[in-house]
């Protein structure tokens, strides 16, 4: 990758998963100096509600041993720095977008929407507490129904078990022998105190070898959504007035200032005169790309981006165009109300303190939670045969055949996830 591209962009998104008040938002702030935990509710109630995000370059000195030769600034640390250690200058080495999942069980939709993204995931284990936790196991089970292949296991609040090393070596035995598949090379476990920032070294030195994921730059460009703003300050000047904001990850092709873009499904409403539900199209141009506090001119996939445009910004406040996706006018998916999916569901649920409760299959006329992409939405079973269903969807997604999808079921008090599907068909119906 060109190092004039890392300089500006992250290129690899990497989430954070794992049971609630296990040190994720922790971990984040403490390799980018960020703190993910921004919003009103979030600050007094300690704890992540909508997907945190933040930027971190990592360095690299040529000649300390590892992991001590590997460090970590935010985004905007300029690249040229010399090692603390022996003040040889070091080398960036690598840029990385953090996706912050909230880890409370009636989130998960949101940490679903999370999983879209990610490119890779550290899984926080406290340990000071049972593994696995409910939480844990439903994140362990998303991130395999998006098929992501690398993971690494943070065994978190090492301070505060130190003395109990048996108890912690019996842990790391339980967490390999539950994630380790046979004939599978064994899952990286490290030892860390987020709060202290220890062994945070070793934690980049991993980042570091993550692979970054084959990206296809000739294709028309393809954008998730998974937040968008109204960046305006109450009472401001109508003439200084800026557009709405969409941030989220550009999954192929390339976005540039200037590109005429399309946002599907965009505005939805319900027609007056039909009494109908439909969706328009909203067409803009792109006034600004940036990559936390780096203005580009460019923007290539990976990494979270956030694309200034023209659009009111009502139609972008408070996360409304979440779901969305971003793309060049007539060279974009289609949209759905209606999916034909191949489904598969689980034996047990997942996600709860005791998973013997066995699941039923999916039933006609029934109503479940269903993720595609960032998209979280409503969907009833018009039609049942065999292992393939038909949705019909509280919204209009853009989606496109072969996406995968999440199916939740209401349990109780809260959705679980009991299963995923492929889309094999999509329709528009009234």
């Amino acid at each position: 990758m060109d190092p004039e591209i890392i300089s500006r962009q992250a290129t690899i998104n990497i989430g954070t998963i794992g049971h609630v008040a296990h040190g994720k938002s922790t971990l984040v702030r403490a390799i980018s100096n960020t703190n993910t935990v921004r919003h009103k509710q979030e600050l007094v109630r300690n704890l992540t509600i909508k997907l945190g995000y933040a930027n971190a370059k990592l360095y690299k000195c040529g000649v300390c041993p590892a992991p001590q030769c590997f460090t970590s600034y935010g985004s905007g640390k300029e690249d040229n720095i010399n090692c603390t250690e022996c003040s040889t200058p070091m080398v960036l080495y690598r840029h990385v977008s953090f996706v912050d999942c909230p880890g409370h069980d009636a989130l998960m939709a949101t940490m679903l929407a999370g999983a879209a993204v990610m490119d890779a995931a550290l899984l926080l284990v406290a340990g000071d507490q049972h593994f696995p936790q409910p939480q844990t196991r439903e994140h362990l089970l998303a991130v395999d129904i998006m098929k992501l292949k690398h993971i690494i296991v943070l065994q978190n609040k090492i301070d505060i078990v130190i003395d109990n090393k048996a108890g912690v070596k019996r842990q790391q035995e339980e967490i390999s022998k539950t994630l380790t598949q046979p004939g599978t090379p064994s899952v990286p476990i490290i030892p860390i105190s987020a709060q202290l920032k220890l062994n945070i070294d070793s934690v980049v030195d991993y980042l570091c070898r993550i692979p970054i994921p084959t990206r296809n730059f000739t294709e028309p460009p393809y954008m998730i959504i998974i937040r968008s703003f109204d960046i305006n300050k109450p009472g401001e000047q109508a003439e200084l007035l800026q557009g709405g904001v969409a941030g989220g990850t550009i999954l192929k092709g390339v976005l540039k200032v200037g590109d005429e873009i399309a946002i599907r499904p965009g505005k939805k409403y319900k027609n007056r005169k039909t009494n109908k539900f439909t969706w328009t199209e909203i067409r803009s141009v792109v006034t600004s790309l940036m990559a936390d506090k780096n203005e580009l001119m460019y923007a290539i996939p990976g990494g979270l981006i956030a694309v200034g445009t023209k659009i009111d910004p009502q139609f972008t406040r408070s996360d409304v165009m979440v779901g969305g996706v971003i793309g060049h006018p007539d060279l974009m998916p289609e949209v759905y109300n209606e999916i034909d999916v191949v489904t598969t569901i689980l034996k047990r649920i997942v996600g709860t303190k005791s998973d013997e409760k066995t699941l039923q299959k999916i039933q006609k006329d029934e109503t479940l939670m269903i993720n595609i992409g960032s998209t979280n939405c409503f969907g009833t079973v018009v039609k049942v045969q065999g292992d393939k269903a038909r949705f019909r969807l509280a919204s209009f997604v853009c989606a496109m055949v072969g996406d995968k999808i999440a199916l939740s079921r209401k349990i109780k008090l809260s959705y679980r996830l009991i299963g995923w599907g492929d889309i094999i068909r999509g329709h528009e119906v009234e």
